[in-house]
């Protein structure tokens, strides 16, 4: 076993601290990583408190990871020694399932395995993310790296980034579509980014006005206070396509009042109880509502090699190890400008 470092958390109550554990060997075709940055995601926190469920303690949470490839098992041949490569949201899948086999690994029917807080296919061997010096990884589940600068700014891709441009390539937005944007966050300023680069008409909806002038500086269009009653009346029937990226309960249905004949909400965010909607609002209009979650292996290289060829990054505040926990409190609190990224030459 491979001897590693990083920090995690050991109870639902435990702070992130710093933890060894041990990774896999490098296999006949696996990538030993040295991990040069890891994003923070919510879901982190999430999980690291036990929010979604009980966890797998103890649990090193991260899942937007970007390192060096320190070395490669002799049937590899895809990636070389000093590569650049990602691990995003899992790590392997069953491979065989008709989603696996369309390329779909994240909707794998036995389950994909995540990059931490699971289990890998022997069902007993941990996972553990990134906020550590080092990944272990299948060749066929790791990504390129196309960018040479920014690294840091490219972490966030590997779940903020491909979670937003997923569900706006798979619903087939480009010029012409007039495209909302629910929620100003890690999420959120990634939605408006693709959609813009798109070539589609962006506005950004938000309770928070403050937020108005970086909504345009990301890219959007428009801005509009969801709060107001006047500005939402003026909105009615005005969207293709909202994508919805909010955490926090809400009210769908005054949303699904702003979407044009056919139109269409996706959801990516994940509130914490159940959403209600009234059906009418749909059935008038032909209005559907779709779900998302992330891309499959292909299509989130395709969107790397899209960010790598349109110039687009993730916008971040890089932190040490040490700032890990403050940096918690400030997600809960939507006090990040958007990602916060792990520099690990910290550790």
């Amino acid at each position: 076993m491979i001897q590693a470092k990083g920090y995690g958390a050991t109870s639902k109550e435990s702070e992130i601290v710093p933890l060894s554990f041990d990774r896999n060997e490098v296999g006949a075709t696996d990538v030993l990583i040295d991990i040069l940055y890891c994003g923070i995601c919510h879901s982190d926190i999430h999980t690291a408190r036990g929010e979604w469920g009980p966890a797998i303690y103890p649990v090193v949470p991260g899942h937007e990871i970007v390192g060096k490839v320190v070395k490669v098992g002799d049937q590899v041949t895809r990636f070389k020694v000093g590569d650049i490569a990602g691990v995003g949201v899992f790590v392997d899948s069953c491979r065989s399932c008709a989603p696996c086999k369309k390329g779909l690994e994240q909707y794998c029917e036995e389950g994909m395995v995540p990059t931490y807080n699971g289990y890998y296919r022997d069902k007993k061997t941990p996972t553990y993310g990134g906020y550590s010096n080092c990944y272990v990884i299948d060749e066929k589940y790791t990504l390129h790296i196309p960018q040479k600068e920014n690294l840091a700014g490219v972490a966030p891709l590997l779940c903020a980034g491909i979670t937003t441009y997923s569900p706006l390539k798979f619903a087939g937005v480009g010029k012409g579509h007039k495209v909302a944007v629910l929620g100003l966050g890690g999420l959120g300023h990634m939605a408006v980014k693709f959609a813009a680069s798109f070539g589609a008409e962006v506005t950004m909806l938000s309770t928070s006005p403050s937020k108005e002038a970086d909504a345009k500086k990301l890219g959007a269009h428009h801005f509009a206070l969801s709060t107001d009653a006047a500005q939402m009346k003026a909105l009615k029937g005005k969207f293709d396509f909202i994508l919805n990226t909010v955490a926090a309960v809400h009210d769908m249905n005054k949303f699904l009042d702003l979407l044009t004949l056919e139109g269409k909400m996706i959801i990516v965010g994940i509130p914490p109880e159940d959403s209600a909607y009234n059906a009418a609002k749909l059935i008038s209009k032909r209005r559907s509502i779709i779900g998302s979650m992330i891309g499959g292996i292909a299509e989130t290289q395709e969107m790397l090699n899209y960010c790598a060829e349109h110039n687009i990054f993730s916008d971040i505040e890089l932190i040490g190890v040490k700032d890990i926990n403050t940096a918690y409190e400030r997600v809960i609190k939507s006090d990040v400008k958007y990602r916060f990224v792990i520099d690990m030459k910290t550790l």
